[in-house]
């Protein structure tokens, strides 16, 4: 291992593990409610089972301006409803709250577009053999769309890593935070390529376990 790894060791391992919770926390919260989400959207659009024009273009605004601030900026705007939500606007906790709220409307954008690639013949044929809603979404729109579904949080969860790196702003640590304080203002470079590559490795595995996954589970 070479030498300025085993110097910064321990710091190192606290940066993976601070990412590790960052990414973790916008994976549970683009499932939890952004895969819900992205399902109204569908749901209320036009033409749809649910075709709710208001409750449509509400959801549908709300995602697109998260969508459109640069992230950055959305950072700096959550700030009071960061502290109001974890009690404060630094540390990892704190970075967690404007990583999930980007997840959530980036994911919900995904499903929709997956959910959206279902063929019509799908949903009307539930509907004739009286499919609930709720069968509707669970036994052939997510069943039908999972491989999308999974490469759409495959293509998240990479975007959760990039955007990690920015969470320095407000002291959320993490590889890139590291990668950026000690590698590029301390002037060492090797340790900057060092962290780079670690998040190329984290990126390479996650693309690989997605496509393997989605591969498997694609019934076309």
């Amino acid at each position: 291992m070479p030498e300025v790894l085993v110097q910064y060791q321990a710091e190192i391992m606290t940066s993976i593990i601070q990412t590790a919770i960052m990414v973790g926390v916008s994976i549970l919260a683009a499932i939890l409610v952004g895969l819900p989400v992205g399902t109204l959207l569908f749901l209320t659009s036009k033409g749809r089972i649910l075709e709710n024009k208001a409750l449509y273009n509400s959801f549908n605004l709300v995602v697109n301006i998260i969508r459109s601030f640069p992230f950055l900026l959305l950072v700096v705007f959550l700030i009071p409803f960061t502290r109001l939500i974890v009690g404060s606007a630094i540390g990892t906790a704190a970075a967690c709250v404007p990583l999930a709220i980007i997840a959530i409307a980036h994911y919900a954008r995904l499903v929709e577009q997956s959910l959206l690639e279902v063929p019509r013949g799908v949903i009307e044929a539930a509907i004739s053999m009286g499919a609930t809603v709720k069968a509707i979404i669970f036994k052939f729109l997510y069943v039908e769309a999972r491989s999308g579904l999974v490469l759409g949080l495959t293509t998240s969860t990479i975007s959760f890593i990039s955007y990690s790196t920015i969470m320095g702003v407000v002291g959320g640590g993490g590889i890139g935070d590291f990668a950026i304080r000690y590698g590029y203002q301390q002037f060492k470079t090797d340790l900057m390529m060092y962290m780079i590559i670690i998040m190329i490795i984290f990126v390479q595995f996650i693309q690989i376990i997605g496509t393997t996954v989605a591969r498997k589970i694609d019934k076309r």
